[in-house]
């Protein structure tokens, strides 16, 4: 299933841009689920991750490439990265999306924490490289990609993403938004979603207990019940 449904013609129940990963393949059991529950769901390709580009990108360039993919007036899920690009997204075009929901989103500036993180992803991979088996197994345990198998590109774009988190102001996304959250979340820990919360004009929290940064391979089915009671809640 891998991508998600194609719904050309008519708007999707939600849009997804997922996070820092080269395939979407573990989102398929939450895809499938919320699909078998009769909703129309898109899985967005992002440039350079799982689709094919050479180029460095900017939160600029991403930001244009979700405006053109996403309809206006809809319901937009962003994991991680992909939560940064929708921010941004809002912060520019506040009436852009009915709703946003942000799944771990990243988009909190916290300077040392970022260059360990990349660094700690970095110093992991590099032994990982020479067992393709394990390194699949960490990507599919953490929700994390190896950085240091990624292209020079990416890696560049990586540090663009980082930093346009100085810039990000949070009071201009005033579109409703709902924060979904793991407690074992390390990559973008707990406390971030607090600070999120606190920062965003029109938003709710919750906190999943048994959830890590990536849901739909820690807890697919919860995942699935989430978004699923959320979608509903926003077409009453």
């Amino acid at each position: 299933m891998g991508g998600g449904t194609g719904l050309p013609d008519k708007k999707a129940d939600l849009y997804i841009i997922h996070g820092w990963t080269y395939t979407v393949e573990p989102w398929d059991t939450t895809l499938k689920l919320l699909k078998n529950a009769g909703f129309r769901i898109k899985m967005l390709n992002v440039p350079g991750l799982t689709e094919s580009s050479q180029k460095v990108f900017s939160i600029d360039d991403y930001v244009k490439w979700a405006n053109e993919q996403i309809p206006d007036g809809a319901v937009a899920l962003g994991h991680s990265n992909g939560g940064r690009i929708l921010l941004n997204l809002c912060a520019k075009k506040p009436k852009k999306l009915q709703h946003l929901i942000l799944l771990d989103s990243a988009g909190i500036y916290e300077p040392s924490r970022k260059k360990q993180l990349v660094e700690k992803i970095a110093k992991i991979g590099k032994p990982l490289k020479k067992i393709p088996l394990v390194n699949k197994a960490f990507h599919r345990l953490t929700g994390t990609t190896d950085y240091s198998r990624a292209p020079e590109n990416m890696k560049k774009t990586l540090v663009n993403m980082l930093e346009s988190d100085k810039n990000l102001d949070f009071s201009k996304v005033t579109t409703p938004v709902f924060i979904l959250w793991g407690k074992k979340d390390t990559t973008t820990p707990p406390r971030q979603a607090t600070t999120m919360y606190e920062k965003l004009p029109n938003a709710e929290l919750k906190f999943y207990a048994n959830w890590t940064h990536a849901p739909y391979i820690s807890d697919p089915e919860g995942l699935a019940r989430a978004l699923a009671t959320l979608i509903r809640r926003i077409k009453k």
